[in-house]
């Protein structure tokens, strides 16, 4: 009898061990693709933030990686052409000039973004596109932007921000990288579901 119970607490050990190793190991999962920027044809920014991917993608393009930039997350329904939104006039604000910014205001998800950017990648003849968004959004648009460039020559880097709530490995120490993350796997096990 102590014998099986010796064997049952061993289990017990190595199973919240690794349960606790995958668990704080998720900030590292989900950040994982991130890469440094190289010589692109477009910086594609995606929505959803309050401002830290706009500074990026403006970032990035005073350095000479992009000569273009497409905002994305825009609503159609607010969006008017001749009054740009915040994001756009945060973008000249940086020294983005209008005519270097795309709008997509028809992607609801981070599936359409990538799916819609590879389709204005096509019209304009661009080959290769830089991917601005927070680290624990990488994960999931790896696979999304595998897939919708999938059989094409065109190519990406996902460039992440660096906000001062993320640290990989103490991720559930912050209420909102928390959140981030824990949506995030939700949301990565849905995309491999619907879309994978």
């Amino acid at each position: 009898m102590k014998s099986l119970f010796k064997l049952f607490l061993l289990f017990v050990i190595i199973v919240s061990t690794l349960c606790t190793g995958l668990f704080l190991s998720l900030g590292f999962m989900v950040s994982t693709h991130a890469s440094r920027p190289h010589k692109s044809d477009v910086i594609v920014v995606l929505g959803g933030d309050e401002g830290l991917r706009v500074t990026k993608g403006a970032e990035l393009y005073k350095a000479g990686y992009a000569g273009n930039i497409i905002l994305t997350g825009i609503d159609s329904k607010y969006y008017r052409p001749n009054h740009p939104n915040w994001r756009e006039r945060k973008l000249m604000a940086l020294g983005v000039p209008r005519s270097a910014i795309s709008v997509d205001t028809w992607s609801e998800s981070s599936w359409e973004e990538a799916e819609n950017a590879a389709e204005t990648m096509d019209k304009n003849g661009w080959k290769s596109a830089i991917i601005v968004s927070d680290p624990p959004h990488l994960l999931r648009l790896h696979k999304s932007w595998s897939r919708a460039f999938e059989g094409s020559p065109k190519s990406f880097v996902l460039v992440p921000t660096s906000p001062e709530w993320w640290n990989p490995l103490l991720w559930w120490k912050n209420r909102t990288s928390f959140q981030f993350v824990i949506s995030e796997m939700k949301k990565n096990l849905f995309y491999t579901v619907m879309y994978l």
